[in-house]
């Protein structure tokens, strides 16, 4: 996870100071890419604890296309308590997106529009296996009419699969990244699902790419990162995952193993 560690480095370096939506201000670096090879082991971050819990549980609540932190979530780990209403409710969100993308067709009995919902997720590994091929492999959470009724926009936006042989890569495109807090958690969860969909369509998990718009440092993490610049990587721990069926994998079939790591450094989470 060098690379990673570079990343932080050259944001310090280079970033420019700027205000932002929290009132926290940050570091903020315009364009960067990283690369995973996942034969090489799982991309968790050993320079601090990473919670792998939290990963695998908020990952399966997208899958799940669900939008209330009290669907599963909330008992478990409070990522999105911040944003949620008093219900629990954060709107239309990543995984509503994924698995009931809203779409319109005309309605010939009542003369209006009929909604319908568009699963993206399972149509992107259907494809998958059967036209492996093709350059349309890709979901989308940046759903335009459906922003103003999120709780907060995505910000991990554009996934795309990519078949190379035997191998299923995935890059993701995030147009605002959290360095601290937030890309380690993401690295995770999209290598994990590219896991996930990689045994579902009988292929090996390849590369991850993770690309980036924003890339930023809160103000409030510059001494925490600087901390964690210090520590040496350990070896990279391993994911198993039981032979299920993709939309039937629960929590307890994902297993974390040989994972060692710096101690946990604490991040207050700007909202």
């Amino acid at each position: 996870m060098k690379q990673y560690l570079e990343l932080v480095q050259t944001v310090l370096d280079k970033g420019v100071k700027k205000e932002d939506r929290t009132g926290t201000g940050t570091l903020s670096y315009f364009g960067a890419q990283l690369r995973f090879n996942l034969e090489e082991g799982f991309p968790l971050l050993t320079t601090k604890k990473v919670l792998f819990d939290g990963v695998v549980r908020e990952l399966l609540w997208f899958i799940k296309g669900s939008t209330n932190i009290h669907d599963g979530l909330s008992a478990y780990t409070p990522i999105w308590n911040a944003w949620a209403d008093d219900t629990g409710y954060l709107g239309p969100i990543y995984g509503y997106q994924w698995r009931f993308w809203e779409a319109f067709s005309e309605d010939s009995n009542s003369k209006g529009l009929s909604k319908t919902h568009i699963d993206q997720l399972a149509q992107v590994i259907s494809e998958i296996k059967k036209n492996p091929h093709s350059r349309r492999l890709l979901v989308s959470a940046w759903n335009v009419a459906d922003i103003s009724k999120m709780a907060l926009p995505p910000c991990h936006i554009l996934f795309q699969f990519y078949v190379r042989g035997d191998y299923l890569d995935c890059q993701l495109y995030q147009r605002s990244a959290d360095l601290a807090l937030g890309v380690p958690f993401n690295i995770a969860s999209y290598a994990l699902l590219l896991m996930m969909v990689a045994q579902e369509c009988q292929l090996r998990p390849g590369e991850f790419i993770h690309t980036f718009g924003d890339v930023h440092i809160y103000l409030n993490h510059v001494e925490g990162l600087k901390l964690q610049l210090q520590r040496q990587p350990l070896a990279k721990p391993k994911v198993i995952i039981q032979k299920k069926p993709f939309f039937d994998l629960s929590y307890t079939d994902i297993a974390l193993s040989h994972y060692q790591h710096h101690p946990f450094i604490k991040f207050e989470v700007s909202v």
